[in-house]
């Protein structure tokens, strides 16, 4: 009943760290998918696949950064933006179990009907580029835009920090049975992740059924 506890705590904690990490006063651009994606699996039946697509979102928010920005109203990739999509690409051809999104976003200048295409022309122009660096494209669940709407500085002015892509981890690939990745198989990764490839004893990661306090 403990190890049920703890594995409870830790799917609550993931969670709210996703949504109360910030840089300096600016709220973190990485989590703001995370409740219509877990909504979407427990809808299709895959929420017992649920922890383990966050585990792998929340390690690769931390591994690489996930949001590129742009020029007042470009869609052009800069070098800095080239380079942290090149980081991108290695981690996402190398955890080959899931697919990824790309969020495009932009400041509060203009019309919210142009700023969604602008959007999406953003996040268009950072998946060619992952699948120029070899991602493949069915790894990249199409592109979606929310223009205006999830600002990270609310201001009306130009704001750069505005006018970005994000990417995260958004559901399995194809081919990949979701049921394969049970909470066991999230614990296990989980405790890969938090112990650097250590050995682990995995039967400790089991969760055991509750029969009453």
């Amino acid at each position: 009943m403990k190890i049920l506890k703890t594995v409870t705590g830790l799917s609550a904690v993931i969670a709210l760290s996703g949504c109360l990490e910030t840089a300096g006063n600016v709220p973190n651009q990485k989590s703001f998918a995370e409740a219509t994606q877990q909504n979407i699996l427990v809808q299709t039946g895959q929420g017992g696949s649920v922890a383990y697509l966050q585990l792998l979102s929340q390690q690769f928010r931390d591994d690489v950064p996930t949001m590129i920005n742009f020029d007042f109203n470009s869609t052009q990739l800069d070098g800095e933006a080239r380079r942290i999509l090149a980081l991108q690409a290695d981690w996402i051809k190398s955890h080959t179990t899931v697919m990824f999104r790309v969020y495009g976003h932009t400041d509060l200048v203009g019309s919210n009907a142009y700023n969604r295409r602008l959007g999406l022309r953003r996040a268009r122009a950072a998946v060619n580029y992952l699948v120029s660096l070899g991602v493949p494209r069915n790894r990249l669940d199409a592109y979606s835009s929310l223009g205006e709407t999830e600002p990270l500085i609310n201001t009306p002015d130009r704001e750069r920090l505005n006018r970005r892509t994000v990417t995260d981890v958004f559901g399995f690939a194809p081919n990949v049975t979701p049921s394969d990745f049970d909470g066991r198989r999230a614990y296990i990764v989980y405790g890969n992740y938090v112990t650097f490839g250590t050995e682990i004893d995995y039967k400790k990661w089991i969760p055991v059924p509750a029969t009453g306090e």
